[in-house]
């Protein structure tokens, strides 16, 4: 089968399989990035803290689609690792099944109850009707966000990442273009910004399916491999329900931090969301490199090679510590010039966010490590203990420290911004007890 990992060099297949995913997910992130920063120079802080909120929250379900779809992943990534053709036919058929009918019942749900998240989330009173429609836009928007990560799961499980950078390359292209035209010369404000994001991943999708089923992908698909399956469904659900949790928690808190923030005035919530927004994008490697190893940990585990998916393990780890090393450096030094790319002639903003940002970056030598931990967890159908880790992270550490630190030192981010780090080394405590646990063979 094509883009087998489970022989040769290792670090060389991880790269080989993370470059493109990690260039994927840069150009999607640049979706959000993209909106914060176009909205910012042509509007004021209320626009700019409605699509921080708003892009957050549409970050948060992203993820848990994507969290969900690695159960599909990983089965597809063993079958693959097995050589296995008729189960990884039947694996990307039955995650067909299942996300179409998790799309369309999410949109629904989420249009029904739009308005209530705005007031759940405090969104600053002069936001509160650009934030609206900015999710309400989004929101109708969902199957088309589902069908292109669900498309670029199938393509990873199959060890192809490069295909999915393509379509997000030129669905990128589309969204900035629009972008400028309906927040600039057509005054959308937030709507534009979000109408700009749902068009674009609407043409990702329509590429991604062209590509699907006009190109090679070393299985034959046929409708009888379109057949509900419940034992290939649970074992998708089984592994990709606790990741999604896991994901959603972690969003949820950040949302919750969000709400924390905005409750503090408009140029606090500005603050917040901007860093929140940078953080999404440094993060993108820890996140590439928990999918490099769900995906060829997975493949060697189905091949019966548990050493190489352990040190595929080891060798995600040291890539992630060395890279979250160089970020907390440079964040040190120029904290608040980044944040001063995404707002104009606001410079209480751009000291908030420079404070916040300086702390936080503890993170990026952190997050990585159980980001790591957690796609070895999932490839071995251990998807629980990640769920478990971030859910005491989270609850415990990260949203209590963030309030106590807003409450405490009210005239500073600094503090707040120390939360996350610290729910992320209780995390990797906590994955280093569960790892030892297990031979993992």
């Amino acid at each position: 089968m094509k883009n087998n990992l489970t022989d040769g060099n290792i670090l060389k297949g991880m790269l080989s399989f993370s470059v493109p995913y990690l260039i994927s997910c840069f150009l999607q992130t640049f979706y959000g990035m993209a909106d914060l920063y176009i909205t910012g120079q042509f509007n004021g802080a209320a626009s700019i803290s409605a699509v921080a909120v708003g892009s957050q929250l549409m970050h948060m379900l992203t993820v848990m689609i994507i969290g969900l779809a690695m159960g599909s992943t990983v089965v597809i990534s063993r079958a693959v690792g097995a050589r296995d053709e008729n189960r990884a036919a039947s694996g990307i058929g039955n995650t067909v099944i299942v996300f179409a009918v998790t799309a369309l019942a999410v949109t629904i749900g989420l249009l029904l109850v739009r308005n209530p998240i705005v007031r759940v989330l405090k969104v600053p009173a002069e936001a509160v009707s650009e934030a609206g429609a900015y999710i309400t836009i989004c929101f109708a928007g969902i199957p088309f966000i589902t069908a292109y990560n669900v498309i670029s799961s199938i393509f990873r499980g199959l060890g192809d990442t490069r295909r999915p950078m393509i379509f997000v390359a030129i669905a990128g292209i589309l969204n900035v273009g629009l972008d400028y035209l309906l927040i600039g010369p057509f005054a959308m404000g937030a709507a534009g910004a979000a109408l700009a994001t749902v068009i674009s991943q609407a043409g990702s999708v329509v590429l991604a399916l062209f590509s699907l089923r006009r190109f090679d992908t070393g299985v034959t698909l046929t409708k009888d491999k379109m057949k509900y399956d419940a034992g290939i469904t649970r074992q998708i659900l089984g592994i990709g329900i606790p990741v999604a949790l896991q994901d959603g928690l972690i969003q949820i808190s950040f949302l919750v931090i969000t709400a924390i923030a905005n409750s503090r005035g408009v140029d606090v919530a500005a603050a917040v969301g901007i860093v929140e927004k940078i953080i999404s994008f440094l993060f993108l490697v820890p996140s590439a490199m928990l999918s490099t190893v769900s995906a060829l940990a997975a493949q060697n585990a189905g091949a019966g090679k548990h050493d190489r998916s352990r040190r595929i393990l080891n060798i995600g780890v040291m890539i992630c510590i060395g890279y979250g090393a160089v970020i907390f450096a440079l964040c040190q030094f120029v904290s608040e010039e980044i944040v001063a790319l995404f707002v104009r002639d606001n410079l209480r903003v751009v000291e908030l966010g420079g404070q916040y940002l300086r702390a936080y970056a503890v993170d990026a030598m952190l997050a990585g490590v159980h980001f790591c931990f957690s796609g070895f967890f999932s490839a071995y159908g251990r998807s629980a203990y990640s769920f478990i880790h971030n859910m005491i992270s989270a609850v415990g550490i990260r949203i209590p420290g963030a309030y106590l630190a807003s409450v405490l030192f009210p005239a500073t981010l600094f503090p707040m911004g120390l939360a996350a780090p610290v729910g992320s080394f209780v995390s990797i405590l906590i994955c280093l007890f569960f790892y030892r646990r297990h031979e993992w063979n």
